[in-house]
């Protein structure tokens, strides 16, 4: 049976955005972020960050640097009762001088592999779930899933909106942070189809 999710970018969704990240002490989870995470669970959604990390591409950090981030933040989400269901990035960085960071990849929002692996992975009905980030790519990344698209105001998305305007791409809602765009999800589902 496929299941619902809401797909959330990390850096100025989930957590302020300070550039590229390399240690823990560096991420400041909003506070709300962890209520809306609480009720989107209650209500059955599958919650997954998918998040572009182009900063190991660019030397500013490691797998290992992020994979202790991702660590963390499930642990304070955990610490409450709310896991997170999946933590996907994409590494890349495609005007990075080494090779190793030097490649053409699907993952990089708004591209949707980093969707259409944890549709493959978690059983995710893609047309039936979300995706709230605060960047053009990340409505254009719930586009090319098929998921329903929402912006939020924090992070960079007052930049955002002009220039999803001028690619004549529209999110289905703005809201102003994670806690709206719960908030506009639950009352989206709770009406009659």
């Amino acid at each position: 049976m496929s299941r619902r999710a809401v797909f959330l970018d990390r850096d100025g969704t989930i957590n302020l955005d300070v550039g590229y990240p390399s240690r823990w002490d560096q991420i400041a989870i909003y506070p709300y972020a962890f209520e809306a995470v609480r009720r989107l669970k209650a209500a059955g959604f599958l919650i997954v960050v998918v998040t572009n990390q182009s900063g190991i591409g660019r030397g500013f950090l490691t797998e290992a640097d992020l994979e202790i981030i991702h660590a963390r933040l499930d642990d304070e989400f955990r610490r409450r009762g709310i896991p997170l269901d999946a933590i996907y990035h994409c590494p890349h960085f495609e005007a990075a001088e080494a090779a190793a960071g030097r490649t053409d990849c699907s993952c990089r929002k708004p591209l949707p592999g980093m969707g259409m692996r944890a549709a493959a992975e978690l059983g995710i009905d893609l047309p039936r779930s979300f995706m709230i980030g605060d960047k053009a790519e990340d409505i254009l990344f719930g586009m090319n899933i098929g998921a329903t698209p929402i912006l939020v105001k924090t992070g960079y998305g007052p930049t955002a909106e002009p220039k999803l305007a001028a690619l004549g791409a529209r999110p289905a809602f703005v809201a102003d942070d994670l806690a709206a765009a719960a908030a506009w999800i639950l009352d989206r589902e709770s009406r009659p189809s």
